[in-house]
């Protein structure tokens, strides 16, 4: 019987093609914008994710999320070091400073001061220079996609990526190319520049604090929540695990901007119209059959497995459209993987996409199962 089911849904070939084009559909609009959403939200805390060293992050207690600098006392630093329980702690210097481009146009950048001495908070990978390079006078480190797009020069119509030796302006001052390094993009998609932290401060526009983080790696073995709330009760400012940090600046994004609101209409009207098209469409397929479904009562089929039968069919195209729509979503992802589309495919993605199209082919399969298990045998008889 089932294979029997298998055959009336491939056999009616316009109705099967529209089903799994409607279901394909609605599982690559699913799949697509929720994959550039979880993009997106990534991007908001990359910066936190290439700092992989330290798992407790330790600011002023107004941050609202990683780019919310507020500069804290240099004393923090020692403070966090002397409680028990912290394996090490350095600082690190983070904010906007403009590059004075060889045109003459500036370009904001993001800068990036790390310890002197460990380097800790360095770039998560090096592809020209060696991160000790740092150490002499006026070097940084430029990210590659800054260096190759925002941040080069032009001769004409030729581009002149950075590249190792050349010297360039950051707020007024001559900074010298030590080395290129690979980044994570971020959400404003900015060049990323690496220094050390008293080279930062140099360089930095002219405050009274200029430690915007601590950087703190716990002893082994020891809970880290418990170390944040140790570390903000004796010292009086903010101290979040890694998660914590990230969660605190996606929040932020999520509840300040419009990105949920613009994905989630998409994702939702994706939903809709693949529902409406795909239970309209199976509808009128089981309307079609149902002196078939009649046949098989009559020769005493029972209802229940009438009822397996469409859902057997209803499983079937939602498989073949979920397969289709999340395959096509991917290649469109890979095909602009090197451009700035932000775009990230999680286990979790996958989940959420194939379980909406279960739902959708569900609903679908509940309104013909009702015209199925009411059908009259008799139906076969009649003209």
């Amino acid at each position: 019987m089932y294979l029997i089911a298998l055959k009336m849904l491939i056999g009616d070939k316009l109705k099967y093609i529209g089903l799994i084009v409607a279901l394909s559909f609605a599982s690559f609009i699913i799949t697509q914008q929720g994959a550039i959403f979880l993009g997106i939200m990534k991007r908001t805390f990359s910066f936190i994710t290439d700092t992989s060293q330290p798992n407790i992050w330790v600011m002023d207690k107004r941050v609202q999320f990683v780019d919310d600098i507020k500069g804290m006392k240099q004393t923090a630093l020692y403070r966090v070091r002397s409680i028990d329980d912290v394996e090490w702690a350095v600082p690190m210097y983070k904010g906007l400073i403009p590059a004075r481009l060889r045109n003459g146009v500036f370009q904001s950048c993001v800068f990036i001061g790390i310890d002197d001495a460990t380097l800790i908070g360095g770039p998560p990978m090096l592809l020209e220079g060696t991160l000790d390079k740092l150490h002499f006078p006026d070097a940084v480190f430029v990210n590659k996609v800054g260096a190759n797009t925002k941040l080069a020069g032009k001769e004409g119509d030729v581009t002149i990526p950075l590249r190792i030796g050349d010297v360039m302006e950051l707020n007024d001052r001559r900074a010298y190319v030590a080395g290129i390094c690979d980044t994570s993009r971020t959400f404003q998609s900015q060049p990323v520049i690496y220094t050390t932290y008293n080279n930062a401060t140099t360089y930095a526009p002219l405050v009274r604090d200029v430690l915007s983080f601590v950087l703190v790696k716990s002893r082994p073995g020891i809970d880290l929540e418990a170390l944040c709330e140790k570390i903000t009760r004796d010292t009086g400012y903010a101290a979040y695990t890694t998660w914590q940090f990230q969660k605190l600046t996606m929040m932020y994004y999520a509840k300040n901007t419009g990105i949920v609101v613009n994905f989630g209409v998409a994702i939702i009207l994706g939903f809709i119209i693949g529902m409406a098209i795909s239970g309209q469409t199976f509808f009128n397929f089981t309307l079609d059959n149902l002196p078939y479904f009649g046949t098989f009562k009559a020769m005493g089929a029972s209802n229940t497995m009438l009822v397996k039968m469409v859902i057997l069919q209803a499983l079937m195209v939602s498989a073949i459209g979920w397969g289709i729509g999340v395959g096509a979503a991917a290649i469109f992802g890979w095909s602009l993987s090197a451009t700035e589309l932000s775009f990230s495919l999680s286990w979790w993605l996958y989940l959420l996409s194939g379980f909406s199209l279960l739902f959708i082919c569900f609903i679908a399969a509940l309104f013909s199962v009702v015209k199925v298990v009411r059908v009259d045998p008799a139906i076969v008889f009649k003209s």
